[in-house]
């Protein structure tokens, strides 16, 4: 009898073993399932996606480059007319081309010999665009919102700086500055790479370039380097004549429309500084500080802007200075990717 007895107890121990293992391998079996239960897998971090986005410039403090989230569409020039602004104050050497310096005010009669104004003015004119004209610092600084551009033309050294007032002397920076950032548009054209050496918001709105100096005026082949609205129709390379300046710091940032080709310039160097060689650009377009800047080194010449077309390449760089503005005034896609 005892044995069928033990018999029994390791049958009944071993069912209810068998049973206890069935329901751990189940997940159930305990008293409190809700505690028995595993536990949830940790959340994953989420983690941002890393942009290769480099259009924050530390140094001038702004968003630059081609990027569009540098530009500011807040729509502040929706209801202004197709206007621009051309400004031509020198506060140092002043380009032949320039002329005689006009007087106060907007528009002032123009002299016979302003010619790269008068030239500006007519080639607006025949692409529908109303074009003003000052040398007034002070102009420039209550009116500059008036316009969808402004056009620096050769306007040198420290053309914003009024010395002329007691105090707020830097009224026309500090529109200038404004201006960018409710989305205007900045055109600056020659020895405008002249201007505000001292200030560094502008050399960045130049594209972190500034003139170094230049070798002699002579013949040379521009060649265009980026599709664009700014070079839409032209030819890819055209012969032109300038001083070709060379630059320092070299542009960054920015995107390449014409450079020329060095091989066809002589001599290549302006002492003493070396020229580029490998790479020399006259012209670029950028993103700056919510506003758009298209910019060139080239017009030193009369020829250039004169009505007849009769300048080595005026056919050609008129077209190219009048579609760059418009691209800067947001008439056309700017600086398009």
């Amino acid at each position: 009898m005892k044995s069928l007895k033990d018999l029994a107890f390791r049958l009944a121990s071993l069912s209810a073993l068998s049973i206890a293992l069935a329901l751990a391998a189940c997940g159930g079996g305990g008293s409190d399932p809700v505690a028995q239960a595993p536990e949830p897998p940790p959340p994953q971090q989420q983690t941002p996606p890393v942009e290769d986005d480099d259009s924050f410039d530390t140094y001038y403090n702004v968003c630059r480059g081609t990027n569009p989230k540098c530009y500011h569409d807040w729509g502040a020039f929706a209801t202004t007319p197709d206007r621009v602004l051309i400004y031509s104050r020198t506060a140092g050497p002043r380009h032949a081309n320039l002329g005689t310096p006009m007087a106060a005010g907007l528009n002032p009669p123009m002299n016979p010999d302003n010619i790269m104004q008068a030239g500006l003015v007519r080639m607006m004119t025949e692409a529908g665009i109303t074009a003003d004209w000052t040398e007034d610092v002070a102009i420039l600084a209550s009116r500059i919102n008036n316009y969808k551009a402004v056009i620096f033309a050769s306007s040198n050294r420290d053309t914003l700086w009024n010395g002329a007032v007691a105090t707020s002397q830097d009224a026309a920076r500090t529109a200038l500055r404004n201006y960018m950032r409710r989305g205007g548009g900045f055109v600056a054209l020659h020895n405008a790479f002249g201007a505000e050496y001292n200030w560094p918001y502008y050399e960045g709105l130049l594209g972190n370039a500034n003139f170094y100096n230049h070798g002699p005026n002579r013949a040379g082949d521009v060649e265009i380097v980026a599709q664009d609205p700014s070079t839409a129709g032209l030819p890819v390379r055209f012969s032109f004549q300038d001083e070709w300046y060379n630059l320092e710091p070299f542009p960054t940032k920015v995107k390449f429309l014409a450079k020329v080709d060095t091989s066809t310039l002589k001599p290549l160097t302006g002492a003493p500084h070396p020229g580029h060689a490998d790479f020399h650009p006259v012209a670029w377009c950028q993103y700056y500080d919510g506003g758009r800047s298209w910019v060139t080194t080239l017009g030193h010449n009369a020829h250039s802007f004169t009505a007849d077309l009769g300048g080595v390449g005026a056919i050609e760089f008129q077209k190219f200075v009048v579609q760059g503005i418009k691209s800067a005034m947001g008439l056309t896609p700017f600086c398009t990717q």
